[in-house]
């Protein structure tokens, strides 16, 4: 595939067949039936592109693929996009239905504000496997309603204020993104087999293909459950109230617990077979977590 960088929001637009924004910085575009065959002629190529700008699209696709990073989007009914600079992407085949809006602002707009700092932290910005945000009705209305304030300021005369406002407004849609995020989480959780259950299924997978030679890692894990890392983590921390890692290794002493009790094998046995290079750091783990020794703990259940 051809790869397209994008450094600026004005080629950008240009590419899409679009006037240049009034900000060269900051824009916000609609997209619907009668507008978007210059958006797939742009994007739906075979060209992978990536910006040096954010990008924040609401939209209903209801046709085709867009691929972040490695891996596809779950895109149905109302849907939230969320895509980082430096991120590459693709599509392929899209259809919007009815109106999208999108907004698109530079690294250099956000640049010493606190939203900087913010975005970092959005760990939504990396998601992409079945990992979109899905809107309810009722979701929906109220971020084209924080969108629609966003489009209306940006319409106004660009002053001393504007900038300071519309990130405002942005920091308004990044809470109500973590809010339904959080809500799609646990509606996953309850309508769904656990995340955990098929995480803990995909370690001891591996575990067995890697001979119990090596523990697997949390990026190997996401990537066979076809999940980003991040997102993988967040689902288990909501799941668990534990991290991807505090899970695995609690899994690992109920592992040894049992490998401790139901054979003879010397602790420096089980904690090979466990994935352990060096059964000096499996006995640490295990009596931090246990607060005895793997020994000690063997000879208090007998």
């Amino acid at each position: 595939m051809n790869k397209v960088h994008f450094s600026n929001i004005t080629d950008f637009y240009s590419a899409l067949g679009k006037p240049a924004p009034e900000h060269p910085l900051f824009a916000i575009s609609t997209t619907d039936s009668s507008s978007q065959n210059n958006y797939q002629a742009c994007l739906n190529t075979q060209s992978v592109i990536s910006t040096d700008f954010y990008a924040i699209s609401l939209k209903k696709v209801t046709a085709g693929e867009i691929v972040y990073g490695q891996t596809k989007y779950d895109c149905s009914s109302g849907t939230l996009l969320f895509f980082s600079p430096q991120q590459t992407f693709y599509s392929n085949g899209v259809t919007v239905e009815s109106q999208g809006k999108t907004i698109v602002f530079h690294e250099d707009f956000i640049r010493g504000h606190a939203l900087s700092t913010a975005l970092k932290k959005a760990s939504f910005f990396g998601y992409a496997v079945n990992e979109a945000l899905h809107l309810s009705p009722k979701e929906q209305r109220l971020i084209a309603n924080v969108i629609a304030n966003i489009e209306s300021e940006s319409k106004l005369s660009y002053d001393e204020f504007s900038r300071d406002i519309l990130l405002a407004h942005i920091n308004v849609l990044l809470n109500y993104a973590e809010r339904f995020y959080r809500r799609q989480f646990l509606l996953r959780k309850e309508s769904h087999s656990a995340i955990v259950d098929s995480f803990l299924e995909k370690f001891d997978e591996l575990l067995v293909l890697n001979n119990n030679n090596e523990i697997p890692s949390v990026n190997t894990l996401a990537d066979s459950l076809n999940m980003t890392s991040r997102y993988l983590t967040d689902a288990l921390k909501i799941e668990t109230g534990q991290t991807a890692q505090q899970v695995i290794h609690n899994h690992l002493i109920d592992k040894a617990k049992n490998s401790l009790l139901e054979s003879s094998d010397s602790v420096a046995s089980i904690a090979y077979a466990l994935g352990f290079a060096y059964p000096q750091y499996f006995a640490r783990l295990f009596k931090n977590k246990v607060g005895l020794t793997p020994s000690q703990y063997r000879a208090s259940q007998h």
